[in-house]
This record gives structure tokens, sequence and C-alpha cells, in this order.
């Protein structure tokens, strides 16, 4: 898989900004298919970081109503990445 299309966008969310100052870790929302391995290359070679490690979960997607049927929201992935000592992402917030 290339590594342009493992990380998709940056999560800013309550909980990824206070990982972020007191763990040093930083939230991503990743490709389905993707594996720890291809996540911490693709952030070391984005960011040019040393990644310390990944923890990834698959968040499942909600059941929701759209008129008079259910609907489903797509299945996707998380991937915690701490990063090592001395070593920070800017991403703007």
């Amino acid at each position: 898989m290339n590594s342009y299309h493992v990380i998709k966008k940056p999560l800013r969310t309550e909980k990824s900004v206070a990982d972020g100052e007191a763990t040093n870790s930083y939230h991503f929302e990743v490709d389905l298919k993707a594996n720890k391995i291809q996540i911490k290359e693709a952030v070391e070679k984005f960011f040019n970081v040393k990644v310390d490690g990944v923890r990834t979960l698959v968040r499942k997607g909600k059941t929701k109503r759209v008129r008079f049927r259910l609907g489903r929201t797509k299945d996707w992935k998380k991937a915690i990445v701490t990063l090592k000592e001395g070593n920070t992402i800017d991403l703007g917030y």
C-alpha cells in the first residue's frame, strides 16, 4: 500500500489534544487495510519524526435512520501514534 493512502486525516478531539500534551501521542484516521508497520513508516516519512509505538482500533459504523429506512455509516480505523522523546508534530491546534 502506498504511503500516501495510509493516513487519511488527523483527528482533533478533546481526547486527542489532551493525549498530545500529556503523553506525546497523536490520533489519526487511517485506511482500514493499513497495518501498524505501514502506519509507522507513513508518519515517519511525512512528519520527519521517530515513532515509538502504534496502537490501532476499528470503530464500527453507526446505524442511522434515513427517511423511512435504516442506513449505516462506514467502519473506520483509528491509529494512536506515540512519538519518541523530543519529537513533536505541529497539526495546528
